[in-house]
């Protein structure tokens, strides 16, 4: 794994920062509200301000492209950044956008990831995931896919047991943990 500058760590979260307001604004005006179903299945888990505000897509026939700067990253060694052509679904703010219908599991972990956005606000959500890829050394290893994977699989073995996202993902910034 290629080691960043400070200088270098900040120029990326800054094309990481536009990456996702770029795909947020491309992808916002074909999403839609989460149907009832949608809603009815994560109510327990979320706010109501979260479902009514969080849109989601399913893209057909297209699929969600790689940021620009890949090949610059490529260049200073990184060879496993996450193809996000490959992705089940990504998270751009509060646009869900997918490559395959959703399930409860994948809106789920998704919409984890909307309250992160929320809480954190875009700056800050992309400098903590460049710094947990570049911390971990891979995908698998940046906290807020820990963090939404977690409570993913928290929800996915017991879908009928509360719990409150918006605390637990509080919890992880109050401790430092992302």
């Amino acid at each position: 794994m290629s080691q960043l500058t400070p200088e270098q760590v900040t120029q990326v979260t800054t094309f990481v920062t536009q990456y996702i307001a770029d795909q947020r604004d491309r992808y916002a005006p074909n999403a839609v509200p989460l149907s009832p179903q949608q809603r009815d299945a994560v109510a327990r888990f979320f706010s109501a301000q979260l479902l009514n505000t969080a849109r989601v897509v399913v893209l057909r026939g297209e699929r969600v492209s790689n940021p620009d700067f890949y090949p610059m990253l490529r260049s200073l060694g990184f060879r496993n950044l996450p193809d996000q052509s490959t992705m089940g679904a990504i998270t751009f703010s509060d646009v869900v956008v997918s490559h395959q219908a959703f399930t409860d599991g994948l809106l789920f972990h998704e919409l984890v990831h909307v309250e992160q956005y929320r809480q954190l606000g875009v700056p800050r959500f992309a400098e903590l995931y460049v710094r947990g890829f570049l911390d971990g050394g891979s995908y698998d290893a940046i906290p807020l896919e820990v963090n939404a994977y977690t409570l993913g699989s928290r929800f996915e073995a017991s879908p009928t047991h509360e719990f409150s996202v918006h605390d637990e993902v509080q919890d992880w910034i109050t401790h430092g943990r992302f």
